[in-house]
């Protein structure tokens, strides 16, 4: 079988924390929280990785992060491009926003004919997290069957905001279900989500798991986003033309739904690290450098 390939999206320009996040130095040497979730890759057995980003910052991009991937990996990169739609669809004026991650993963239908794990670029998942997606993928021999590694929700939240998480169901190991929540606070070691701009709070368990986009899929996938994507159009740009997203969460729920498919989920007791708000760095560069004095990472991480 075909090594699973590793697929980062990093199309997102970062607007709430004022520039691109994802290149936002969180260690003396310089490294950025890619280079750890790659390095991490590195070590679970990942070898191709495909990077989506605008075609505008690929310059940028490839100077600061691409080309010293390269001394590791297989790389390829991926434009998620405004105007990637369906035949008979076309670009509402005025729109700038991307798709959103489901219409992220299926740009890359031409370059992936295998198994396949996605992450964010600026989110840190911890070591155990790529080593047990990989080893899944490995194994795994059921196109139907995808995974994802589950986060407990108290470890990935914020005191700077809020987060969106799509917020699982999970019995007997299974995904059961998943909802999109674009606006979830810390309260403790728990949280609360609004629906509607913060008038009323609903209480949700910070035990409660929690997908952070770390999935693994066939390429059965890439099929299904596809032949999926013009119902997700026409429901949703007449009432929001300018912001919907086509969510990778909400594509697993409907197949869940109809059964074409299922999802195991990988239990993973990391703790999520990002920089969602510039005020995220510190603790950031804070947590890393723990990591380090605890030897879990080398301060220059491929010497």
């Amino acid at each position: 079988m075909k090594k699973p390939t590793l697929v980062i999206m990093a199309a997102g320009m970062g607007s709430r924390f004022g520039g691109p996040k994802q290149i936002a130095p969180v260690d003396p040497q310089g490294h950025i929280i890619i280079d750890f979730s790659m390095y991490d890759a590195w070590k679970a057995g990942f070898r191709d990785v495909v990077f989506i980003i605008k075609r505008e910052m690929h310059d940028e991009f490839a100077e600061v992060i691409g080309n010293r991937a390269a001394e590791h990996f297989n790389v390829t990169y991926v434009y998620q491009d405004l105007d990637k739609l369906p035949e008979g669809y076309t670009v509402p004026a005025e729109r700038t926003k991307p798709w959103g991650t489901g219409h992220a993963i299926v740009c890359c239908a031409d370059v992936i004919d295998g198994p396949f794990a996605v992450i964010n670029a600026d989110d840190f998942y911890g070591p155990t997290a790529f080593s047990t997606i990989y080893d899944y993928l490995v194994s795994n021999k059921d196109e139907s069957i995808y995974s994802m590694v589950g986060y407990r929700l108290r470890n990935t939240v914020t005191e700077h905001g809020s987060v969106a998480r799509g917020v699982c169901e999970v019995e007997n190991g299974r995904l059961t279900g998943i909802t999109e929540r674009t606006k979830i606070f810390k309260r403790g070691d728990n949280a609360a989500y609004t629906e509607d701009d913060g008038e009323t709070f609903v209480e949700i368990s910070g035990n409660t798991i929690v997908s952070m986009n770390l999935w693994g899929f066939s390429s059965k996938m890439m099929d299904e986003l596809w032949k999926r994507f013009p119902a997700f159009l026409d429901k949703n740009l007449p009432v929001n033309p300018l912001k919907c997203e086509y969510f990778l969460p909400f594509v697993v729920d409907e197949q869940l739904c109809d059964g074409s498919a299922s999802v195991t989920v990988l239990p993973c007791e990391e703790t999520w690290y990002g920089v969602t708000y510039r005020e995220d760095l510190e603790s950031v560069c804070n947590a890393i450098a723990e990591m380090k004095a605890k030897g879990i990472y080398k301060e220059d991480l491929w010497v």
